[in-house]
C-alpha cells in the first residue's frame, strides 16, 4: 500500500509500505478520506514530543472495514466489513481511575493513533472495534474525517463552564478555533469574538456566525477584547498554543474569568503567575474528548452545523501530502483545512 511517511524534520515521503495485519479485536479500514491536524504540523516540524519518525501519521479519519480480527471482538461494536465508520484515535485501557469516570482522553496509559502506532496516512490503517462509530450514509468520507477535531473543540467549549449569554473570544481561525466557533454557536453563545493574522480565515469566521473578527496583524488582541466587554471577556480558548497567544488569553479575560487552552504549538511557555493569582483567573487545558464528546460532534455534522465546503477546505490526493504540510506551515494556502484521499 502507499503510505506518507513522516520520517525527520521536515521530511516526508510516499513510501510502498506493506499492508498492516489487524490484532485481535481490531479491524482494518481503507482510508477514505484523512485530515491533517495542527498538531501534526508541529510534530512535522520535530516539535511534538509525542511523534517519533519514521511514522506514518494521521488520526482524523473514516472509511471502509475490509478486514475484522475476531479475536476478542467486542458485541458492541458496530465494526463489520463493509461497514463505512469513522474512528476514534484515543486508545484507552478502559479500566484505570480515570476511565473509570468516563475521562478516556486522559487514561493513564493512553496512546493515539498516528502517534504511538501508524495513523491513516495511508490506503490502510489498523484500529481497535470499539473505537469504530458507524458513518450515516448523509456523510461523505471527508465530513466524517471532520468528527475528530470536532470532537476536541466541543470538549474545549464545554471546559469554559460559561453560559451561552457570556462572551466568548477564541484565539486562532484555525481548524480548531472554526469547529470551537460552531460548537459554541450551537450551544447557544450569541457574542463569540475569534482573533486570527489571516484576514482570509476571519472571513470564514464571520461567516461561520463570529460577531466580532479580530485581525491580529493589526490590532491588540487583548485590547480590542477589552473594548467587546468593559474589563474583559468572560472566557477565552487559545486554539494556536504560541507563548503569545497564551499570553494574549490571560491579559484578554475578566478577572475571575477562564481560560481554556487546547492548543499544542509550543511546548512551554511562561505566563504570568502573579497577574494570574491577584486576578483570580483560572486557567485550565483540554486533550482530545471522551466517547460521548466524539458522539456528539457526529451528531453536529448530521445536523449541518459544520459542513465541508470548497470555500474553506480543500481535498487533495495522499501523494500532495508534502507541499500540503508545507503549505500550511508556511501560511501560503488559501484553505483552513486539507483533508487528503488515499485511494
Amino acid at each position: 500500500m502507499n503510505a506518507l511517511v513522516w520520517t525527520g524534520a521536515r521530511a516526508m515521503e510516499l513510501r510502498h509500505q506493506p499492508v498492516p495485519t489487524p490484532a485481535a479485536g481490531e479491524v482494518l479500514i481503507e482510508v477514505g478520506s484523512v485530515g491533517i491536524c495542527g498538531s501534526e504540523l508541529s510534530g512535522y516540524l520535530g516539535h511534538n514530543s509525542l511523534r517519533k519518525p519514521p511514522l506514518i501519521m494521521g488520526h482524523e479519519a473514516a472509511g471502509t472495514v475490509v478486514m475484522v480480527n475476531e479475536g476478542a471482538f467486542a458485541d458492541n461494536s458496530p465494526a463489520r466489513t463493509g461497514v463505512r465508520v469513522a474512528f476514534n484515535p484515543l486508545v484507552s485501557c478502559g479500566s484505570c481511575d480515570r476511565c473509570s469516570l468516563g475521562l478516556e482522553n486522559i487514561c493513564r496509559t493512553r496512546k493515539v493513533i498516528g502517534a504511538h502506532r501508524a495513523g491513516a496516512f495511508a490506503r490502510f490503517v489498523t484500529v481497535p472495534a470499539t473505537l469504530c462509530s458507524i458513518l450515516p450514509d448523509t456523510l461523505s468520507f471527508t465530513a466524517g474525517s471532520l468528527i475528530e477535531p470536532l470532537a476536541c473543540s466541543l470538549r474545549a467549549v464545554n471546559m469554559t463552564q460559561a453560559n451561552p449569554d457570556k462572551t466568548l473570544l477564541i484565539i486562532g481561525a484555525g481548524p480548531i478555533g472554526l469547529f470551537c466557533l460552531a460548537a459554541a454557536r450551537a450551544a447557544g453563545f450569541k457574542r463569540i469574538a475569534i482573533s486570527d493574522i489571516s484576514e482570509s480565515r476571519l472571513e470564514t469566521a464571520r461567516r461561520w456566525g463570529a460577531s466580532d473578527a479580530i485581525n491580529a496583524a493589526k490590532e491588540d488582541v487583548a485590547v480590542t477584547a477589552h473594548s467587546i466587554r468593559a474589563g474583559g471577556v468572560d472566557t477565552v480558548i487559545d486554539a494556536v498554543g504560541m507563548h503569545l497567544t497564551r499570553e494574549q488569553a490571560v491579559k484578554a479575560v475578566i478577572p475571575g474569568g477562564r481560560v481554556v487552552y487546547i492548543g499544542l504549538h509550543e511546548e512551554a511557555s511562561p505566563l504570568a503567575a502573579n497577574y494570574l493569582i491577584r486576578q483570580e483567573i483560572s486557567v485550565i487545558g483540554t486533550f482530545g474528548y471522551t466517547k460521548a464528546d466524539f458522539a456528539s460532534a457526529l451528531t453536529l455534522l448530521e445536523q449541518k452545523e459544520v459542513q465541508p465546503t470548497s470555500d474553506w477546505l480543500d481535498e487533495r490526493p495522499l501523494s500532495a501530502g508534502r507541499e500540503s504540510f508545507e503549505e500550511l506551515i508556511n501560511g501560503t494556502s488559501k484553505f483552513a483545512k486539507i483533508i487528503l484521499h488515499p485511494n
